[in-house]
């Protein structure tokens, strides 16, 4: 079959070849089913396993992709034959940038009603990380102001769709129009265009009652002075590199909560919290209140210039690749 497949760990991505003749997946055992992909979508994880960047380091050689959609093809024992032709997300730490994969029937959702393929493909790692943050890590209720940093990518841009959603007033800040514009398309009730090197938001200093950051760098300290007293500030991840020192006398000061946000570690040290979790945004999905922004979509052998796409920041949204 064809699949994705990094056989080394390189900084250039060097090491991810395009297979054409990769084994198949093994048969579905107990409990398992083997889904044919129909599509995948890339997240910022995938991109850092490439070249070990990420907290979780698969054995080599391994087939990237964290979430995709697809229809289940082969069952294993204990499981009925009536999920012959399911359409299901699919997800977990790798294997959806291959034509099929085998894995627990556990793993598998039904795709929301409302949402195609490519969709229900990009729907839950955005989603589920910017509900976590927010209704659960961040405690937002509705008309609370919010601002959402990085909100040109997929992880910002379901951030913003997930505020508004929750009834929040929601500023969307990013480095282009074009990312600005996908923001207004997400809901956004104001845009804010920011410098990389310089970010300024001395207009909303106490403004916002959190911040929902996935991009880190230089717009940290500057965000942070945005809260009003006793405001959240969420740590998503650090796309501008290397975490930043924080003042903890500031902090103090300013009563401001720094909340770690990690969805899939939150769902291992709470039990039942995670299918609570992705309850709520397929509720949310099917209800047609969010929805993944999808600003790329390649065929499977074209799968690289997405990552190259990721790489150079050139991407807005999430990138979906067809099989």
């Amino acid at each position: 079959m064809r699949a994705w497949v990094c056989h080394s760990l390189q900084d250039d991505r060097s090491g991810l070849r395009f297979e054409t003749e990769w084994p198949e997946p093994t048969v579905p055992g107990a409990g398992e089913v083997t889904v044919a992909l129909t599509a995948a979508s890339l997240n910022y994880p995938d991109l850092l396993m490439l070249s070990g960047g990420y907290q979780y380091r698969p054995e080599l050689p391994f087939i990237p992709g964290m979430e995709g959609c697809g229809i289940i093809t082969a069952v294993g024992e204990g499981l009925s034959g009536e999920l012959i032709d399911e359409h299901v997300i699919v997800g977990g730490r790798g294997g959806c940038l291959a034509e099929r994969m085998t894995l627990p029937a556990s793993a598998l959702r039904i795709v929301p009603d409302g949402l195609h393929d490519d969709e229900a493909a990009a729907h839950t790692v955005g989603a589920l990380t910017a509900y976590v943050g927010l209704a659960v890590r961040g405690r937002m209720q509705a008309g609370e102001r919010v601002l959402v940093l990085g909100a040109g990518g997929g992880m910002g841009l379901a951030a913003v769709s997930m505020a508004v959603a929750l009834g929040g007033e929601v500023v969307a800040a990013a480095s282009t129009p074009e990312k600005l514009a996908a923001a207004k398309a997400c809901g956004a009730h104001e845009t804010l265009l920011l410098d990389r090197a310089a970010p300024d938001f001395s207009a909303y200093k106490g403004h916002f009652d959190l911040v929902f950051d996935p991009v880190g760098g230089p717009a940290v300290m500057p965000a942070l002075r945005t809260l009003r007293w006793g405001g959240r500030y969420l740590i998503i991840g650090f796309v501008a590199g290397a975490p930043v020192s924080l003042p903890l006398n500031r902090l103090l000061l300013a009563g401001t909560e720094v909340i770690g946000v990690r969805a899939g570690e939150y769902a291992r040290q709470v039990p039942g919290s995670g299918p609570r979790h992705l309850r709520a945004i397929d509720t949310l999905a099917a209800e047609g209140k969010i929805n993944p922004f999808i600003g790329l979509r390649v065929p499977l052998d074209r799968a690289g210039e997405a990552f190259a796409a990721m790489a150079d920041g050139t991407l807005v949204g999430k990138a979906v690749v067809t099989f």
